[in-house]
């Protein structure tokens, strides 16, 4: 099995390389987490060994779980990510395991994450998830809300916002889901030409995130074509 992801990530490592190649980039801007939802911590261990440095969670109880079953087995450089939806009872155990917070999409849960990281005495960094297209269970803010919720969550002082994150409805093809890789992109330009600071863009799953990175990921959250498919139950 250790072959197996060790030839997986390799896999993921070359696709975003040839992906950034074709649009001019430097494959070293594109940075992989690996989404171990449904993972076994033995998984988990063995692709860190192959070099993964990012870890998604969906679930803050599952990362819990692993990050215990874990604990002083993975070198100090590793950091974990959530990367679905907060709810708010979840908010002072999140900001306790994770390093990064990808789906922050309303002042109320950015001001519970700014209290907790206080009272934990660091500064949590966040990205802001845009809901793009229909569905109404996808989370995130409109983009018409943004600037509002930039300037809110700017206030605070134990929370920065490092970049925006959008999770594309359900597409046909991964060339289906361009024009919303794209219009994060122009958001994200259009809020730093109004004087916010947004290098990152997460953007991106197992099935378009070359598209992704040719629209200008920064991040991308590649579950499947590193540990291949999985029963979610």
């Amino acid at each position: 099995m250790s072959g197996g992801i060790i030839e997986s990530i390799s896999s993921v490592y070359k696709r975003i390389s040839h992906a950034a190649m074709r649009a001019g980039r430097d494959p070293s801007a594109v940075k992989l987490v690996a989404v171990t939802k449904t993972v076994s911590a033995a998984s988990v261990r063995e692709a860190v060994d192959a070099g993964v440095r990012l870890l998604g969670e969906s679930r803050v109880q599952e990362a819990r779980d692993k990050v215990s079953a874990l604990a002083g087995d993975l070198p100090e450089t590793v950091s974990w990510h959530m990367i679905g939806r907060l709810q708010s009872n979840k908010a002072r155990l999140a900001v306790r395991l994770f390093d990064m917070i990808q789906s922050v999409d309303s002042l109320d849960i950015a001001r519970r994450l700014d209290r907790y990281a206080s009272e934990a005495g660091k500064v949590q960094r966040v990205l802001v998830q845009v809901k793009l297209g229909g569905g109404e269970a996808r989370a995130g803010v409109s983009p018409e809300r943004l600037s509002a919720l930039l300037e809110g969550v700017g206030s605070l002082n134990n929370i920065v916002v490092e970049g925006l994150m959008t999770i594309p409805p359900l597409l046909e093809t991964p060339e289906d889901a361009r024009p919303y890789f794209r219009r994060l992109r122009e958001i994200r330009d259009e809020a730093e030409a109004e004087g916010f600071r947004l290098p990152e863009l997460s953007m991106g799953m197992s099935g378009d995130f070359e598209v992704a990175v040719e629209e200008g990921a920064t991040i991308v959250r590649v579950g499947t074509a590193v540990f291949g498919r999985r029963n979610y139950g």
